[in-house]
């Protein structure tokens, strides 16, 4: 398997506010970075790029955008890294085709031992029951 590159053209950076706590500094530096990757005008293999439309990712709009939102990091440079590592991170993990499973059955030993356990924690659980005691030796 090998990875996947994907080229600077293929995707757009924009550095926005970043949200949430930071004092006075984050109403003033554009930390965070925003990141657009149009799946469909992309240089990759129609193959992955069906493959990426398919998953079931809220983070990919209906018409094929997959938008990354990088905030993370203090400084625009690191957010930036950030995103494109998770970018490919994504396309790469939709490049690996699972092996096909098939059904097998259980052994008879495996069997076996699942039924020896099972009546093992049956009289457990019975053990735990209240001891019978006569009313009569008073």
């Amino acid at each position: 398997m090998t990875l996947i590159i994907i080229p600077e053209t293929d995707y757009e950076l924009s550095a926005i506010r970043a949200q949430g706590a930071g004092g006075q500094n984050v109403n003033k530096v554009s930390s965070a970075i925003h990141l657009r990757f149009d799946i469909q005008a992309s240089s990759l293999s129609d193959w992955l790029k069906e493959r990426l439309m398919h998953l079931k990712d809220s983070r990919i709009t209906d018409e094929g955008i997959l938008i990354l939102k990088a905030q993370q990091y203090r400084t625009q440079e690191a957010n930036r890294k950030d995103a494109i590592k998770r970018l490919h991170e994504i396309v790469n993990a939709a490049n690996q085709v699972k092996p096909m499973r098939y059904a097998t059955r259980p052994s008879y030993g495996s069997k076996q031992r699942r039924l020896e356990s099972k009546t093992q924690r049956g009289q457990i659980k019975q053990m735990r029951g209240k001891i019978a005691s006569d009313k009569n030796e008073h």
